[in-house]
């Protein structure tokens, strides 16, 4: 009897959880893969591009635990793939506008 292709040998796998979030949606996926799987293979595996309205994955930059890596990287055993939305301010400039208000003049 042929094993689907879709079927894994949980005995050769590890657990990776795929992670995205924005101001109005959180995602959040566990999955079982081999060795040798690629950020780029957990993405479509975990099914975000579906699952969240208008992302776009070919903009958005990718991560494992808050560094920054490519999609041919291979995962480890229990490796978080972060999705990072681009900023939309620079947070030196915010932190020094919160430091230096902007000063107003009573007439």
């Amino acid at each position: 009897m042929e094993i689907p292709p879709f079927v894994v040998d949980t005995a050769a796998t590890f657990t990776v959880e795929v992670c995205y979030a924005s101001d109005t949606v959180q995602f959040l996926r566990a999955l079982q893969v081999a060795p040798g799987t690629t950020i780029e293979q957990a993405l479509a595996l975990s099914g975000v591009a579906v699952e969240v309205p208008g992302i776009d994955l070919a903009t958005l930059q990718t991560g494992i635990y808050g560094k920054k890596k490519p999609l041919d990287t291979p995962l480890r055993p229990h490796d978080r793939v972060e999705l990072y939305r681009p900023l939309i301010a620079d947070p030196k400039n915010a932190r020094r506008r919160r430091k230096n208000p902007p000063v107003t003049s009573a007439s």
